[in-house]
């Protein structure tokens, strides 16, 4: 906060005026917020803050609290989200574990029973604070009003600084509702034993990096979404350029690096691109920036880069060495790294490396089936990445099938343009995070790539879209199927179809082995979206016929406000590549 703002405020003022004064002067200019008994006094507030802040309401606090994850994952700001007590509160939940995984700062503000009810069970009474302590980076129940204006300060600093994440404030309806004059709203904060920022990487340690690059022959670069969280993706590129070293991303890390990049191996893990896999696989250096070694990236942990020296750098100290020992760790800010790291990098001797990393580009290609002559999911976003490649375009994903092939086929050039939940992996996600991107970004094209199963998790965002006129596009792939566990039923368990058809249960799909072919459709259409989405008031269209895709995806950019295209896609298609969770790149399976 700025030194012109700390001035004591001299008037009579009550918590949820000191509340929202502090979210006005924090910077905050967009709020999702769902009123309830006991936040009711900070909706009042907001009313008397005019324009200073524009509150969205959102038709579910998950909805909400996913479009502040949405605005915060586009802009690097602090996403702000706020629910009532007990039900209001515990909706958020999910979408707070959810920003702890990706590292997004979120900050939460829930409204709570009075002080003297709290622990008697009261009406709407939930113990926030003890519900959200392992999922969030930090928490408070504010008890004394005075305390307000520290709680607030600090709250933002620790969902901004360092490794980002979500913060919880828990006020209680008593605290919101007393007065104080004199408030000091900038006093000083107390985090003993925060350390936000990390040391300054030593010269030497850069030095030392450096030499083991200079020496190795088979070097890759594997950066995540620490790069575009720290802001690196520039020095990123300016590294890779100099250094030549082939690179691949984690799914936190697409936009970091463009495609078309010489030394680009796109990204690698459980889905990821077979070049990408098989380059990690044989490298003898793998510098690792920002990144956690997930599960769905290493597979097989032991055998993820067995013969490579790894250099591990990362913002949080908890990160090295947790699930893969590294034999150059190091806590720092992965911009900072890099900036000093392009001072005196040089070239390694790795001509024959690169041009093998080309080579296994060439031979090992994202593909599908282009003679077929219906929709594919694969050609529905290549076509929509294609068509909108010059806009200023914004995508959000639900999570399955549709979430890896928009990751494999639409083209991400820049960073914070690429909206997933890859941590948590949480169904319902793509609508109200492009919601909360479009409120973020009102004149750019904000998409939503999502399935049939995710969209209909949070399918009332619609209300919210059209009635706080957030003209979001929905891509709806749908194939009437959950269907990323469909294809694990297909591969792993002998096509026993358990709970995984989306339509009346009398379907021969809903239960038994399946007999269905490659390209087989699901001729019960259930729900009818297009009729879903007219009646909340956004445009909607659907289409089948693969000479009718483009005119449509023209149409649905066009449209002004927000609009569904319900493209009808076969349900037996799987993502490849793909390899079993647990296993290893020898293990990937390209057919």
């Amino acid at each position: 906060m700025s030194t012109a703002k700390a001035a004591t405020e001299p008037q009579v003022m009550t918590g949820a005026d000191v509340l929202v004064k502090s979210l006005v002067d924090h910077g905050v200019d967009v709020l999702f917020a769902y009123p309830g008994g006991c936040s009711m006094p900070l909706h009042q507030a907001l009313t008397r803050y005019g324009s200073s802040i524009r509150t969205i309401l959102p038709r579910h606090e998950q909805g909400g609290a996913f479009a502040a994850q949405g605005y915060s994952r586009s802009t690097g700001k602090v996403g702000v989200v706020m629910a009532t007590s007990g039900p209001g509160a515990t909706n958020l939940v999910t979408a707070i574990a959810d920003a702890k995984l990706d590292s997004i700062p979120m900050l939460c503000i829930t409204g709570q029973v009075p002080t003297k009810a709290i622990g008697s069970d009261a009406f709407q009474e939930t113990p926030m604070a003890e519900i959200c302590r392992g999922i969030t980076k930090h928490h408070y129940l504010v008890t004394k009003l005075s305390d307000l204006p520290r709680i607030m300060k600090e709250a933002f600093h620790i969902c901004q600084s360092g490794r980002p994440g979500p913060v919880l404030i828990d006020m209680p309806k008593d605290i919101q509702l007393g007065d104080l004059t004199g408030i000091d709203m900038d006093p000083p904060m107390e985090l003993p034993g925060y350390h936000a920022a990390p040391p300054t990487v030593p010269t030497e340690t850069i030095r030392q990096i450096a030499a083991a690059i200079k020496l190795a022959r088979r070097p890759v670069i594997y950066a995540g979404g620490g790069v575009i969280i720290g802001s690196a993706s520039e020095e990123l590129r300016e590294f890779i350029t100099k250094s030549g070293i082939p690179t691949v991303t984690t799914l936190m890390g697409i936009g970091a690096v463009p495609p078309e990049h010489e030394h680009s191996l796109d990204w690698l893990g459980m889905h990821g691109a077979a070049y990408a896999n098989y380059a990690v696989r044989d490298c003898d250096l793998l510098i690792a920036l920002g990144v956690r070694f997930d599960d769905r990236v290493t597979g097989k942990v032991e055998a993820f880069a067995k013969d490579a020296k790894i250099i591990h750098v990362d913002i949080d100290a908890s990160e090295l060495n947790k699930n893969k020992a590294a034999h150059i760790p190091v806590r720092g800010d992965v911009k900072q790294v890099l900036t000093e790291l392009n001072k005196i990098v040089q070239k390694p001797e790795i001509t024959d490396w690169q041009k093998h990393c080309v080579e296994l580009k060439a031979k090992h290609p994202f593909k599908y089936d282009e003679k077929f002559d219906g929709i594919l999911q694969q050609h529905a976003i290549k076509t929509l990445s294609d068509i909108t490649a010059d806009m200023e375009t914004y995508v959000s994903v639900g999570v399955g099938q549709h979430q890896m092939w928009a990751a494999q086929f639409f083209k991400f050039r820049k960073p914070r343009t690429w909206m997933s939940s890859s941590g948590l992996g949480t169904m319902g996600f793509g609508l109200p995070s492009a919601m909360g991107v479009q409120a973020a970004h009102p004149g750019a094209l904000s998409i939503d790539i999502d399935g049939d199963g995710s969209f209909q998790m949070n399918i009332q965002e619609l209300a919210t879209c059209f009635c706080e006129e957030l003209p979001v596009k929905v891509f709806l792939l749908n194939n009437q199927h959950l269907g990323m566990v469909v294809q694990w039923e297909d591969r792993f368990m002998e096509r026993n179809r358990a709970h995984t058809y989306l339509g009346p249960i009398h379907h021969e799909e809903a239960k038994g082995k399946s007999s269905a072919d490659r390209y087989q459709y699901a001729e019960d259409r259930y729900p009818d979206f297009v009729k879903i989405a007219q009646g909340y008031g956004c445009g909607a269209a659907t289409v089948r016929k693969k000479a009718d895709l483009e005119g449509a995806i023209r149409e649905m950019i066009a449209h002004k406000g927000p609009y569904l295209l319900d493209v009808q896609v076969p349900y037996q298609e799987h993502v490849l590549p793909m390899i079993p969770g647990g296993q290893t790149v020898d293990d990937m399976i390209l057919e």
